[in-house]
C-alpha cells in the first residue's frame, strides 16, 4: 500500500542544551506578511548557492535578491548574469560579507561557501539581524555548533540548515510509519553512501590568481599558500579534501544520508560511543582526509552504521527520472545513497532527495511504500515561511548541530588513530581520550574568530 503524503510538520524540537524551542519562538512583531518583500543577500556564488537562490525566488512571492558577495569575482560575474537571465534584474556586487551584514535592506543571507566559513558567517549574520540559510555541513567541528545556537537563542533569528530532505514529503510520511510502530522496535540502523571515485593526485602551490581573494577565501582557516586543488576559478574543486575546510565526503554527500536517518527515526541525541576505521587504501592518494571510512554509533537501545567513500564506480546515485517521478524506486541494491532501517517487523530502504521509501517483510513483500521528489524547493519554501512567520524552520539549528556531530565524532575518532571513542554529549567531551578533545574547538586566526561569548 501507499502512504498518503504528509504536509504537516513537527514545530517543536528538544534542543541539546535541555531547552525547548516551541512553534513560534521569536517575537511576531518582526515577521514580514506574505506582501512583504523579503530582500536576499547571495554569499558563496558557486553553481548551488546561485541556483538554489534563484529556485527560492522563483517559488515564493515577493523575494527579491538584492545582492550577491563572493571572494571569486569570475564566479560572482558568473552568477550575475544568471541571475539576470532567470529573474530580469541585476543584483550588486560585493567583494565583503560585512557590506550584506551591514545592509538594513536585505532581511536574510544565503550562506553557500565551503563548509570552514558556514559557523563564522552564520554568527555575523545573526548579530546583524539577518535571517540565515546554510548549506550542509553546517560546521567543521563540534563547538562551533553550539556557538551558532547560541547566536540563534540570543539574537532571535531563522537559521535553515541546507538539510533539505527534512521537508521531504516522504520523509515526512516514513518517519510517521515508524512512529506508529508498524516497524517494530529499531534495532539497526545502516547508512550508505558509496560514490565513484579515482586516485586524488596533489598540486604544487602556486601564486594566488587574480580573480580571487586568498586571504578573505581562507578566513577563519589557517594560513596556506594557494593551491588550485584548494580550489579553482570554475567550481569548488577539492578544498573538501582537506581537514582545515572540510570533513571530506562525510560532511558533504553522507552528511543528508545520516541526517535523513536521524530524522525519520526520531531524531535521537548524540550516540555514546563512536568507532570509526577508514583510509585511503582503495587508490593510495595523499590527501587528508580518508578515501573510505566505516562507522558504528552505540545509540544505546540501536547501533547505526555508516560506510562512506570514493571506490565504488559501479554504484551509483539515484536516476533523476526517478527522483521527479513519485511512482518510480530505485534498485535499492547498488544505489549508492540509501538507508536501510531493521526493525522487528520490516525492513525500510529509504533514500534522500527523493528517493522515497520501501518496506520489506518476509519472502521479499512489499508491506509499504511512498514515493518521493526532490525537496529542495519544499526547504526553500520552509525557509520563507520561517522567515515571515518566525516559527522554527524543519532544518533548524539544534537538530543541524546533532547531524553534523556524526560527522565530526566519525572523524575525531579516524583522526586519533581508527578508535573507539566515548563521548559525554552533556559536556560534549571525550571520556577516554585526551587528544580527541582537541579537535573539538577549531582553531581560528585573527579577525576571523569565533568568540567564546557570542
Amino acid at each position: 500500500m501507499n502512504i498518503n503524503r504528509r504536509n504537516f510538520i513537527n514545530t517543536t524540537v528538544t534542543g541539546i542544551t535541555g531547552i525547548s524551542l516551541g512553534a513560534s519562538i521569536f517575537p511576531l512583531h518582526s515577521c514580514h506578511m506574505v506582501n512583504d518583500k523579503i530582500i536576499l543577500g547571495l554569499i558563496g556564488s558557486g553553481t548551488r548557492g546561485t541556483r538554489s537562490i534563484i529556485c527560492t525566488c522563483r517559488c515564493n512571492e515577493n523575494v527579491e535578491i538584492k545582492t550577491i558577495c563572493d571572494v571569486n569575482e569570475l564566479k560572482a560575474t558568473k552568477a550575475i548574469k544568471e541571475i539576470e537571465k532567470e529573474l530580469g534584474y541585476r543584483p550588486v556586487f560585493v567583494k565583503n560579507m560585512k557590506e550584506v551584514f551591514n545592509d538594513k535592506d536585505i532581511d536574510a543571507v544565503w550562506i553557500s561557501t565551503p563548509d570552514h566559513w558556514h559557523a563564522l558567517a552564520t554568527i555575523w549574520a545573526c548579530q546583524s539581524g539577518k535571517d540565515v540559510y546554510v548549506e550542509k555541513n553546517p560546521t567543521i567541528s563540534i563547538w562551533e555548533g553550539r556557538k551558532m545556537i547560541e547566536a540563534v537563542e540570543k539574537y532571535k533569528r531563522i537559521v535553515q540548515i541546507g538539510f533539505q530532505n527534512r521537508s521531504a514529503s516522504s520523509a515526512f510520511s516514513a518517519r510517521s510509519y515508524i512512529k506508529s510502530g508498524k516497524l517494530g522496535k529499531i534495532i539497526h540502523v545502516k547508512c550508505f553512501n558509496l560514490l565513484s571515485g579515482k586516485k586524488w593526485i596533489p598540486k604544487p602551490n602556486k601564486k594566488a590568481p587574480g580573480w580571487i581573494n586568498w586571504d578573505a577565501w581562507l578566513g577563519p582557516a589557517p594560513y596556506r599558500p594557494y593551491n588550485p586543488a584548494i580550489t579553482t576559478s570554475e567550481e569548488r574543486s577539492g578544498w573538501f579534501d582537506f581537514w582545515a575546510f572540510g570533513g571530506g565526503v562525510l560532511s558533504d554527500e553522507t552528511s543528508h544520508v545520516m541526517d535523513l536517518a536521524r530524522f525519520v527515526i526520531g531524531d535521537p541525541p548524540q550516540p555514546k560511543s563512536v568507532f570509526a576505521y577508514g583510509g585511503n587504501w582503495p587508490w593510495g592518494s595523499e590527501k587528508e582526509t580518508p578515501e573510505f571510512i566505516s562507522i558504528t554509533y552505540d545509540f544505546e537501545g540501536f547501533t547505526m552504521t555508516c560506510d562512506s567513500g570514493n571506490a565504488t564506480n559501479y554504484m551509483k546515485k539515484t536516476p533523476n527520472n526517478i527522483l521527479m517521478n513519485s511512482n518510480l524506486f530505485p534498485d535499492w541494491r547498488i544505489n549508492a545513497m540509501r538507508i536501510e532501517i531493521y526493525g522487528t517487523e520490516g525492513l525500510m530502504y529509504l533514500g534522500p532527495h527523493g528517493s522515497g521509501w520501501q518496506v520489506i517483510g518476509e519472502n521479499s513483500e512489499i508491506i509499504a511504500q511512498d514515493g518521493g521528489t526532490m525537496p529542495d524547493m519544499d526547504h526553500q519554501q520552509n525557509f520563507i515561511e520561517s522567515i515571515r512567520s518566525r516559527k522554527q524552520p524543519n532544518g533548524d539549528v539544534v537538530q543541524g548541530q546533532l547531524s553534523a556531530c556524526l560527522v565530526h565524532l566519525a572523524n575525531i575518532a579516524y583522526r586519533t588513530g581508527n578508535k573507539q571513542l566515548y563521548f559525554d554529549s552533556k559536556n560534549e567531551q571525550f571520556t577516554n581520550d585526551k587528544k580527541a578533545n582537541e579537535y573539538i574547538k577549531t582553531t581560528y586566526r585573527e579577525n576571523y574568530k569565533i568568540p567564546d561569548k557570542i
